[in-house]
């Protein structure tokens, strides 16, 4: 008689009195050895990061730490803080936030990338064509192309660092070679030139470190919380409660007070 299907499985731990395993290493054994980084890249991939994976993981979850207060995520938090709810509820808040236009993009633009690559194989393209045809489709479509522009920084100071340590580790692969060509090609396709932003740069150097474009929003989350929690933090303890929008800053765009229909 075969023995029933477990209710539940994992592959990522193991835990068991006075032991805990993590993808098959004693965590015990990696405290204090490994970073914070390396072991999310263990839980990520299964496996600790080599010496260059590991720099560039550290270099992916510090680049977002913090945006202030025009970042969407921020501003949930700050809001959902103000109304007296726990630590927790307001991060989550925060969390919740974290959509297709803000730290969606790494997802997407990973996707956009990993499909080119893939598509450039098999039609034996150059990286040029491949990412010719990314821009072609997306401006006949008329979308925004993920991971290009933003609406502040001119040159994204955190897509030049991010490149630097990818050149130093020796990290740059097709990937980041497409995105860099896709944005040299962007004023041809939309009048206007389109930065490579950070969500762009960490799609490209994920992608050419491996990883599942749909482990995307992964990076910007972990990236973010610590932001997020300094914002609840101060948001509960040292501004005022209650943080809305006083009654003549509200715009009110529906019909003139009329009367109720007898």
């Amino acid at each position: 008689m075969a023995m029933p299907e477990p209710f539940w499985k994992t592959a990522i731990s193991k835990v068991e009195p006075n032991k805990i395993l993590v993808r098959g290493y004693n965590l015990m054994e990696l405290i204090g050895k490994y970073s914070y980084a390396d072991l999310t890249y263990l839980l990520w991939r299964g496996e600790l990061p080599s010496p260059s994976h590991s720099q560039m993981m550290d270099a992916l979850l510090t680049v977002c730490l913090e945006h202030s207060l025009n970042a969407p995520s921020v501003d949930a938090t700050r809001f959902v803080a103000s109304s007296g709810v726990p630590l927790q509820g307001a991060v989550s808040a925060g969390v919740a936030a974290i959509g297709e236009w803000h730290g969606g993009a790494i997802e997407q633009s990973a996707k956009m990338l990993q499909e080119g690559i893939t598509h450039m194989r098999e039609r034996k393209l150059t990286l040029l064509q491949t990412a010719e045809q990314i821009l072609k489709d997306h401006s006949e479509r008329d979308e925004k192309v993920p991971g290009y522009g933003h609406p502040t920084h001119t040159r994204d100071p955190r897509t030049l660092r991010l490149l630097e340590i990818a050149k130093e580790t020796g990290l740059i692969g097709q990937h980041i070679e497409l995105a860099q060509i896709i944005e040299s090609l962007t004023e041809r396709f939309f009048r206007k030139h389109l930065i490579l932003n950070v969500d762009g740069c960490m799609a490209a150097i994920v992608s050419d470190m491996g990883f599942d474009w749909r482990l995307g929003k992964g990076f910007f989350i972990v990236s973010r919380t610590p932001g997020l929690v300094a914002h609840a933090y101060e948001q509960m303890y040292f501004e005022k409660p209650y943080k809305a929008a006083e009654w003549n800053e509200i715009v009110y765009t529906g019909p003139s007070e009329r009367k109720a229909p007898e």
